[in-house]
């Protein structure tokens, strides 16, 4: 009988700490996503540094929209484009990978090319 009563509070035991440490980490894994994706926006009454690192109230505001939105279940995708409607592309420190900004990303590899084209011409002008 004692055994048996032994066991019934072990059982309580085990799985109130599973329960807590759920609890925890679901929690822990939103705090680290907020941090991650808040490392990613840029503040806008600050001079370029991360919405993480800011103590504005404008930063503040976007985590608590940042940490309800993906408590909602957004992607941080939706995220993004959401900050993105809301206070224009400034926002994010890379920008997003579209129509408007291909030439932007397409920039550094039209000079690698240019560049190895003026190397090349110039190597075949010293043999001749």
């Amino acid at each position: 009988m004692k055994l048996n009563h032994f066991f019934r509070v072990f059982h309580i035991t085990i799985l109130s700490f599973v329960f807590f440490t759920f609890k925890t980490f679901a929690t822990g894994n939103i705090d680290e996503r907020v941090k991650k994706l808040t490392l990613e926006l840029r503040c806008m009454t600050c001079q370029n540094q991360s919405i993480y690192d800011s103590d504005a109230e404008f930063s503040n505001d976007i985590k608590k929209i940042v940490k309800q939105k993906l408590q909602e279940g957004k992607s941080e995708r939706d995220i993004k484009r959401f900050l993105v409607e809301r206070y224009g592309e400034y926002i994010l420190f890379r920008p997003l990978m579209n129509y408007n900004n291909i030439f932007l990303w397409s920039f550094p590899f039209i000079l690698l090319i240019i560049g190895l084209f003026f190397v090349l011409i110039k190597t075949k002008t010293k043999k001749a």
